[in-house]
């Protein structure tokens, strides 16, 4: 499995009878508690409600664990996190990889500790970097327990909301990601069911993650007979949250206020001043709005897919352009002006200047105009000698008739086909697997405008991305079948080394396979530019750069280190 560091999984959930996006989490902002532990015993523990669970677990009592205790001679228990409904959630260190973790324990004959650990393998083998990882599922000793990452550098969404709402482009960011990461687990069959603003957790980098995956619905005993529409309802009800501060139900949630009694589902634009329109009318596509006027001017977005569709037919929302501080007037210094070490002038009184001399009017000043003006004298007499031998042979060669000729087939004479630049009219990332890098930022690598860029994530392996994952690339429109024989690509990375392949391809679809394309040329560079080129032009409208390997580097602000690349600019000719 997959080991990465980790976040505490929000699981406690005490909400009453609200629909379930809208359910009041009880839980922690990374590891920190804000009520210690809750009490197995106590009366506010509850039915389960919102998305069809109707499993109760009974009295069957957590296992007597304390901090200290030790589990498979490894995982230390450090800190409860939470204590409901028969479970228990650890901050736990790993003592074999000396790595903090987070752990969800119950008992083997709890009601649904088979549905956990089902929960736990399937969302382990989904292996998916924007999913906070579960690494380890086990039965042991009559417990069950789910060991998952542990994020010490991540806030919750319910932290960041706790100061206001977010930048357009921060919101923006959070519904694209979330989104297309929700979107890729329904792929494969995964829901989360419990998508809150306690499961939705942003790095230092500016990346989005989420936690809790199947999991933390196996723990509650939640299900739904249409789990797409309720994580979509629920990213919905997110997008919302990030543009007006405020829960899209009636009742308070998550340390958020909801909307006024009886006024119903109304648009983030009308709730607070300044939302972006665009986000506004895309969270009431999300939500079950029951006819709210968004929904009348496009249709619902019902799945995470539809939703990630609707996104990318948004306008592209930019980053805020950052602010810098003019510098100071520049100031001179006593001593930039001629004046250190001598004794200072009196208050009062004018300090006079010497007048230079004239420039070269000194006696060392005339030797060195004379030496110079000899060395120019004799430099012209010997380019005019040589120029004039370069006549004389040339005139020879003319008469023996020794000129060079070039006929047609010649390319370095002047029929000679020239480059021709090759537009680019749209692309989009190419992702067979299922799995896309960053799919909106496609169109910054064409933009014309060397600092945007789109990227890879950071991987463990490498340069040779394989097996873990074939290959990333993006499929460029040039609008019409054209004749392509060269392309050049700028690099944010370099290193060892970088790797890249052109096929021509039928259409910009990105699950078209990729032995159905014929590869045109390759090549590989440990630099920051990438030139491919072929000896015979192939006429294709539609181009895929294929990236098979990536060099190592660095963390930076938007990834860990590890082997990734970023394409900064890609420019075809023919």
């Amino acid at each position: 499995m997959a080991e990465r560091s980790t976040a505490a999984v929000d699981v406690a959930d005490n909400s009453g009878d609200e629909p379930l996006t809208a359910k009041a989490d009880q839980s922690t902002a990374d590891g920190v508690a804000q009520n210690r532990e809750r009490d197995t015993d106590s009366s506010e523990s509850e039915e389960e409600q919102g998305s069809g669970g109707n499993e109760s677990p009974g009295r069957t009592s957590p296992p007597e664990l304390h901090s200290g205790h030790k589990l498979a001679r490894r995982y230390r228990l450090e800190e409860c996190v939470t204590r409901l409904d028969g479970f228990s959630s650890w901050r736990a260190v790993d003592e074999k990889l000396r790595r903090a973790v987070g752990v969800h324990l119950l008992p083997a004959d709890h009601p649904r500790a088979r549905s956990v650990l089902a929960a736990a393998r399937s969302s382990a083998l989904l292996g998916d970097p924007r999913f906070v990882q579960v690494l380890d599922a086990v039965e042991e000793n009559d417990l069950v327990y789910v060991v998952h990452e542990w994020l010490p550098d991540a806030t919750e969404l319910t932290a960041l909301l706790a100061a206001g709402p977010l930048e357009v482009h921060e919101a923006y960011q959070m519904v694209s990601q979330v989104s297309q990461a929700m979107a890729a687990a329904h792929r494969e069959g995964l829901a989360h069911l419990k998508l809150t603003p306690g499961a939705v957790l942003r790095t230092s980098s500016g990346q989005w993650r989420i936690r809790g995956l199947a999991v933390n619905a196996a723990l509650r005993g939640i299900s739904s007979d249409t789990p797409q529409r309720t994580d979509t309802e629920a990213i919905g009800a997110l997008l919302y949250a990030t543009l007006t501060q405020r829960w899209p139900y009636e009742n308070d949630a998550y340390g958020l206020s909801g909307l006024p009694k009886g006024v119903g589902l109304i648009a983030p634009d009308q709730v607070r001043a300044g939302v972006h329109r665009g986000l506004s009318e895309l969270a009431m596509r999300a939500l079950v709005n029951d006819g709210a006027t968004a929904s009348r001017q496009e249709p619902p977005c019902t799945t995470p897919e539809e939703l990630v569709k609707a996104v990318g037919e948004m306008p592209r929302i930019r980053p805020p352009e950052p602010a810098f501080t003019a510098p100071p007037d520049y100031q001179r210094t006593t001593y930039q002006q001629g004046n250190y070490g001598r004794p200072s002038s009196h208050p009062g009184a004018t300090q006079p200047v010497p007048t230079p001399l004239p420039p070269l009017q000194t006696r060392t000043g005339k030797a060195l105009k004379w030496a110079v003006s000899a060395l120019l004298i004799a430099a012209l007499g010997l380019g005019s000698w040589q120029l004039a031998d370069a006549l004389m042979d040339r005139g020879k060669s003319d008469d023996t008739g020794n000129t060079k000729t070039t006929d047609g087939n010649d390319k370095s004479g002047e029929n000679a086909k020239p480059v021709k630049p090759i537009t680019i009219e749209g692309a989009e990332e190419y992702y067979p697997d299922g799995k896309p890098q960053h799919a909106n930022d496609a169109d910054l690598t064409y933009d014309k405008d060397s600092s945007t860029y789109w990227r890879t994530y950071s991987y463990k392996g490498g340069p040779t991305l394989a097996p873990f994952k074939q290959g990333v690339g993006i499929v460029y429109d040039l609008g019409s079948a054209q004749d392509v024989s060269a392309a050049s690509i700028g690099l944010y990375y370099a290193g060892d080394h970088t790797t890249a392949t052109m096929y021509a391809a039928d259409s910009l679809s990105s699950s078209a396979p990729l032995s159905s394309m014929s590869k045109i040329a390759s090549a590989t560079t440990s630099g920051t530019d990438l030139n491919i080129s072929t000896k015979k032009p192939v006429k294709t409208r539609y181009v895929l750069v294929w990236i098979t390997a990536v060099p190592k580097a660095v963390g930076d602000q938007f990834s860990d280190a590890g082997y990734k690349q970023a394409v900064t600019d890609v420019k075809f000719t023919g």
